[in-house]
């Protein structure tokens, strides 16, 4: 029996528009994938009746599972629950439980009533299954025709992941027992090497054929991921492979890699403190308290990061942090003498065990012949050790400054990790 496959069909004219970017899909293929079934069609259609129908129709010849998301809430664009239910030729009936739901959940929120509008979600096809919404308003809804699942799904992100992570989760793996061979990633993080030089050395130590693993690469501005997929083997053996393929790229990857669930850098260098049981504070001025940001991002960052100055000014580079003025002077606010001053001064007033200091031209426009636009000193102190480093980044001010703190963040976690 071969394994089951879904199609999303993402409803909204704001998608269409690109005014929203449809994040669902993206979730939904890989919640999808690791039950093991493949998405193998995306549509996305507007907030029209007629052609909502055509899409759904047009994916229920061939998948097993169609996901329809949005156009379930209480305005009159949304038709999503009208349209699907005249295709499968099914009837809207109130459903009693659910219209006491709302009006319990508006009068929590301090409504004296349930709004009218909000009534139609309590609307359910005739045969359909309720799958609660305990995050938001409208729930979601499954119904059987002809062999096929057709779930309706709410398009605000995280009650979607609220509903499929509760009931429809289980509902899938029940209905499809026995057809699912789940698909099993795992990801190495790299930042620092070009994709294309990263391939090459890949190239190197690896056989032509590494069945059932596949590799791809996945460059972003920051860095790039490589990621081993298994497909079509059951749990031990497929970790087993995904071990033996690992190891063979563990050397090549190592000046380059970092661990953290979340992809972040940030969250690397976060954990590393922790385990050394040591603090952080960042003095930054072009990235404007991006650093910061990122770091406490992340769970835990609290153990960690005593704070920051935001130093944009030259008055403050001195006041505040202790630059020496004729440093400046002599240097610019955008060299090695300042950057250092920065690391070291920030960590001084902070108490902290080690500082992290960015300085230099996000552009668009401030660059000079001997400092274009882009030119950026890192500085990254810690327990009498200090290691700076220039570069020349590209892109947009907003590309520049995250780039920025990633240099900073690599330049500080060598130096973390040397001791």
């Amino acid at each position: 029996m071969s394994a089951p496959r879904a199609a999303v069909v993402a409803v909204g004219d704001e998608l269409l528009l690109g005014e929203t970017v449809d994040t669902n899909a993206a979730w939904l293929g890989r919640e999808l994938a690791a039950l093991g079934v493949a998405v193998s069609r995306h549509y996305t259609v507007g907030d029209v009746e007629g052609e909502i129908r055509e899409a759904v129709a047009l994916a229920m010849t061939r998948v097993d599972v169609v996901l329809v998301t949005g156009g379930l809430g209480p305005t009159r664009d949304d038709v999503t629950r009208d349209a699907v239910a005249a295709l499968l030729d099914r009837e809207l009936g109130e459903d009693g439980a659910l219209l006491d739901a709302l009006r319990a959940r508006f009068r929590e929120r301090g409504y004296g009533r349930l709004p009218e509008p909000n009534r139609s979600q309590a609307m359910v096809p005739s045969g359909a299954r309720v799958l609660p919404n305990t995050a938001g308003t409208a729930p979601g809804l499954a119904l059987e025709h002809e062999g096929v699942l057709v779930v309706l799904l709410p398009g605000v992100p995280h009650e979607l992941k609220t509903i499929f992570s509760g009931p429809l989760r289980q509902l899938l793996l029940d209905r499809l027992e026995g057809r699912l061979v789940p698909v099993r990633h795992r990801t190495i993080h790299t930042s620092g090497v070009p994709e294309s030089r990263l391939s090459e050395l890949v190239e190197e130590v690896l056989p032509a054929d590494v069945h059932p693993v596949s590799i791809a690469f996945l460059p972003d501005p920051l860095g790039v991921d490589l990621r081993l997929t298994v497909r079509g083997a059951a749990g031990d053996a497929a970790e087993a492979r995904l071990d033996e393929v690992e190891a063979l790229l563990g050397p090549v990857v190592a000046p380059w890699r970092f661990e953290a669930a979340s992809g972040d850098l940030a969250e690397a260098v976060s954990r590393r403190l922790r385990a050394l049981e040591a603090t952080v504070a960042v003095a930054e001025s072009c990235t404007g308290g991006l650093l910061a940001h990122r770091i406490t991002m992340h769970p835990g960052a609290g153990d960690v990061f005593l704070g920051g100055v935001v130093a944009y000014a030259n008055r403050i580079k001195v006041d505040v942090l202790g630059v020496p003025r004729e440093a400046i002077e002599r240097d610019g606010a955008v060299s090695e003498a300042v950057a250092r001053a920065m690391a070291l001064g920030v960590a001084d007033r902070f108490g902290a065990d080690a500082g992290i200091a960015i300085t230099g031209v996000a552009g668009p426009d401030g660059g000079t012949e001997e400092k274009p636009v882009g030119t950026v000193w890192s500085c990254a102190c810690f327990r009498g050790r200090v290691e700076c480093v220039e570069r020349r980044l590209h892109g947009d001010r907003v590309g520049i400054q995250w780039r920025s703190t990633q240099e900073a963040l690599r330049l500080f976690g060598a130096l973390v990790a040397g001791g």
